[in-house]
């Protein structure tokens, strides 16, 4: 599996956390930045990773903020991505069974530290169950402007 990872100022250290995860689980992992804690702008580092998983260069991305929500935001705004804000194992689960996320975006903020590898765990671990969930996201994908 390969990953793209991003992350802002604000989600610097989980993003950090999680590369040094993902790559001793043997997962290869683009990172698509920041790479300190100095204030930046995430649609800089987060519009790399959701073009990686549009383009198919990986498999899924994860993203990281102060809440995840501006991230999901703007990785959403491109076609072909389902980033999904999740804060604990349950939504990560449900991100992929019921919407077959491909972009996991956290916040760093709002996520207990002890909680966040096994956010990843779940979400990385977890398929889609298709069924009656691939005409919701059918209409995503064509309904969508």
């Amino acid at each position: 599996m390969k990953i793209a990872i991003g992350s802002d100022h604000a989600g610097f250290k989980y993003k950090e956390i999680i590369r040094s995860y993902l790559v001793s689980t043997h997962i290869e992992v683009i990172d698509c930045g920041t790479f300190s804690e100095d204030p930046c702008d995430y649609p800089d580092f987060i519009f790399p990773v959701a073009r990686a998983v549009r383009d198919k260069k990986v498999d899924r991305g994860i993203i990281l903020g102060g809440s995840g929500n501006g991230e999901a935001i703007a990785a959403n705004r491109i076609k072909g991505v389902r980033a999904c804000v999740c804060w604990n194992v349950e939504t990560a689960e449900l991100s992929r069974k019921h919407n077959d996320s491909n972009i996991l975006s956290l916040g760093q903020r709002m996520i207990p530290e002890t909680e966040l590898i096994k956010i990843v765990q779940a979400w990385l671990e977890i398929s889609f169950e298709g069924g009656r969930h691939i005409p919701r996201i059918e209409k995503i994908e064509t309904l969508a402007d």
